[in-house]
């Protein structure tokens, strides 16, 4: 090798050397600037990580805890501090062991209490219930005028057949009139109007 190309290649490493260390205060450079922002950025992920998990692990406790309640109630059904875990721990869950047990006795006050549950259909079924244990035709007309009733059909047919009994045949009638050819009752609907609505 000649000097030329010694002396080439020695600037050619100071050089890639020289943009090394160029690098490497800029880097340090952004990083004393940015510091706290990323400090900051890595506690809240952490802390966010470490809050979900604590989230789910107390969620799962408190769920295994109304499991645990749930258990005992169906042991001892008559257990009110229990039932008050319960009650505290799940709340939609405790509606759905009070809904269970007053569908059972035919609880028309504790179903009615119901109406307003927080549970996914509770309210509605017990709404039924209520109106179907005391056979009031009033309450079952106006469960089957909700939109979203669970069953509206069935409602109207009871109506129906309350209405019959009481000999009120056009509003009998009207009630099964209102029943959907789609429905599963529209079978139950034609039978009562040809056999006991003339």
């Amino acid at each position: 090798m000649s000097l030329k190309e010694n002396i080439e290649m020695v600037k050619e490493e100071l050089t890639s050397e020289e943009k090394f260390f160029e690098k490497a205060v800029v880097t340090e450079r952004f990083v004393k600037k940015y510091k706290k922002v990323m400090i900051g950025s890595v506690l809240a992920i952490t802390l966010f990580v470490a809050g979900n998990i604590a989230y789910n692990i107390n969620k799962e406790h408190t769920l295994e805890a109304a499991n645990g309640a749930l258990l005992k109630l169906e042991k001892n059904p008559q257990d009110k501090a229990t039932l008050a875990t319960l009650q505290t721990l799940s709340p939609v869950l405790h509606d759905v062991w009070i809904y269970s047990q007053a569908v059972v006795a035919q609880n028309v006050k504790e179903l009615e209490k119901l109406q307003n549950s927080k549970a996914l259909l509770i309210g509605d079924l017990s709404s039924y219930e209520a109106a179907q244990n005391l056979q009031n035709l009033n309450q079952l007309e106006d469960y089957s005028e909700k939109q979203d009733a669970i069953y509206r059909d069935l409602a109207q047919v009871q109506a129906a057949i309350i209405l019959m009994k009481e000999k009120k045949l056009d509003a009998a009638h009207s009630q099964l009139s209102m029943i959907s050819v789609n429905s599963p009752l529209a079978q139950v609907s034609r039978a009562l109007m040809h056999y006991g609505v003339k």
